[in-house]
């Protein structure tokens, strides 16, 4: 495949992830729990780090998904101790992200990690590092983990679809009917942790939250339906990202911040004219 076409796919492939994976945090009121995930998984990348020396593969998926289970622990602790959910978001947050800065000091000078490359990432530069098995090259490796990771997180969304439908619209009604509602809430987690660090390194901390968080909201505003807001805010991110490299292709500017940037304008179109929720469709009806 061509440099370009491995740069389209990698966007893509974080849109579908994120999106799906974010639609469930937008309809469970947790979007801002992405924000602190993907910003806090940096210490567990960096964590990852210093046990294996490598930054590659399942110790750094294992590593920020540790991380993103101990920031939705200890947000959820700190709120049920008497903090306010978004004061206890904003502390767990900044403590761990600030954390993860301060030891990135400590392996500056032997990996290609800064805090600039955390919150911006580099998907152009994708295409270069490619898996080698018995000399061949297979591809990026963004692609097979972003491709992994997505298929993990579809698996679980089949397997535990009832239980995570249940839980996210009637949480008490499924705690009475022996819905494991906090199995269901960490497994959440796990999901936005791998897909968090799977996009990590090519579009940055950023993008990640962009396609977690407003992919599931253009989505809400389109439909009622669970099913189809899945599907539906996968399609989104997928939107985002070609809209978003074309433009950045056209205008010379950032490949990541483009498609950050056209998510908010696919989210502006819908609430604007979204048929049921639409700000112009409202006006038109009441008039």
């Amino acid at each position: 495949m061509t440099y370009t076409l491995w740069i389209v796919i990698t966007g893509c492939l974080v849109g579908l992830t994120c999106g799906i994976t974010g639609s469930l945090l937008i309809l469970r009121k947790m979007s801002m729990i992405a924000d602190a995930i993907s910003h806090t998984v940096l210490l567990g990348i960096v964590g990852a780090f210093f046990v294996t020396q490598s930054l590659n593969g399942v110790p750094m998926l294992i590593g920020a998904a540790i991380v993103g289970l101990l920031t939705a622990f200890f947000v959820e602790t700190l709120h049920r101790s008497g903090v306010q959910s978004d004061a206890a978001i904003g502390v767990v947050f900044t403590s761990l992200f600030a954390l993860g800065v301060v030891l990135i000091a400590f392996i500056g000078d032997q990996v290609h990690l800064d805090v600039q490359h955390a919150l911006m990432g580099e998907i152009a530069f994708v295409p270069w590092n490619t898996l080698q098995i018995g000399g061949v090259s297979l591809g990026p490796v963004a692609v097979w983990m972003l491709g992994g990771v997505l298929f993990v997180n579809l698996l679980l969304i089949a397997i535990f679809y009832k239980e995570i439908k249940l839980s996210t619209f009637d949480p008490q009604y499924a705690l009475l009917i022996g819905v494991p509602v906090v199995f269901i809430h960490y497994l959440l987690m796990i999901m936005v942790s791998l897909s968090t660090v799977a996009s990590f390194d090519s579009v940055g901390a950023i993008l990640v939250v962009a396609m977690l968080i407003v992919p599931g909201s253009t989505a809400y505003l389109l439909t009622d339906k669970f099913f189809t807001m899945l599907w539906m805010s996968g399609a989104i991110g997928i939107l985002s990202a070609l809209i978003g490299y074309g433009s950045a292709v056209y205008f010379n500017v950032s490949i990541a911040g483009s498609m950050a940037s056209s998510t908010g304008i696919l989210f502006i179109l819908a609430f604007l004219f979204s048929p049921r929720h639409g700000l112009v469709f409202k006006r038109l009806r009441t008039t």
